[in-house]
């Protein structure tokens, strides 16, 4: 029985930890270090969140902001039921910025309501045509669409390489001279296909652990 279901077109989805040690078992055999940093982790966890418009509107949210920060502003939201595009486009910028929007994340989260965006649909396309449509809604960059289309929908060969602890994980990892930057690591990341959203998890444990080894700036 297979672990991981191929769904035409965009090919392989993350649906179980099974899939994840598929992607991992495929990564340590094509690349040494891989090998080195899954041992150091451990079995990834799985880490599927939900989809469609509070996951993004609470991804706006969490922009520049602390966890905890984040956490109170997305709980103030829930309890006044802005957490919906009918509430946030009916809502009064005094109420959105109560709960504590800027108003600039006040813009964000509009834009985000009025976009009508088709959730459902964009479970069933690509993920070049889910950042596509993502990224043309005002504060949502791609490394949020790409984040979305690994953890939303499972996509097993997105990367987001925009990310500084990648970044810095691939450099410390691959023993590179420095950080690389967005578009080199997006280069290195094409090795890894079908499996990049893999190596982006094994990645992030990989600084996990370097954080807690020796700190990391």
């Amino acid at each position: 029985m297979s672990t991981i279901s191929t769904p035409w077109p965009h090919g392989r989805i993350i649906e179980t930890e099974q899939c994840l040690a598929e992607g991992a078992a495929w990564l340590a055999i094509q690349e040494p270090r891989f090998a080195a940093a899954l041992e150091r982790s451990g079995p990834l966890p799985l880490r599927r969140r939900g989809d469609g418009f509070s996951e993004l509107l609470n991804a706006i949210v969490s922009q520049q902001l602390s966890t905890a920060a984040a956490a109170t502003i997305w709980a103030r939201l829930q309890a006044a039921g802005l957490t919906d595009p009918q509430r946030i486009l009916g809502a009064d910028e005094a109420d959105l910025r109560a709960a504590g929007l800027s108003r600039q994340k006040v813009r964000y989260a509009r834009a985000l309501a009025g976009a009508r965006i088709d959730y459902a649909a964009l479970r069933g396309v690509p993920t070049g045509e889910v950042v596509a449509t993502l990224i043309e809604v005002p504060g949502i960059g791609r490394w949020t669409a790409e984040i979305y289309a690994m953890f939303s929908l499972g996509h097993a060969d997105v990367f987001a390489p925009g990310d500084l602890a990648l970044q810095e994980a691939a450099r410390v990892l691959f023993e590179l001279p420095e950080r690389p930057r967005e578009r080199a690591l997006r280069g290195m990341a094409q090795e890894w296909s079908p499996w990049r959203a893999v190596a982006a998890q094994l990645l992030w444990a990989y600084y996990r652990e370097l954080k807690g080894r020796e700190g990391v700036r």
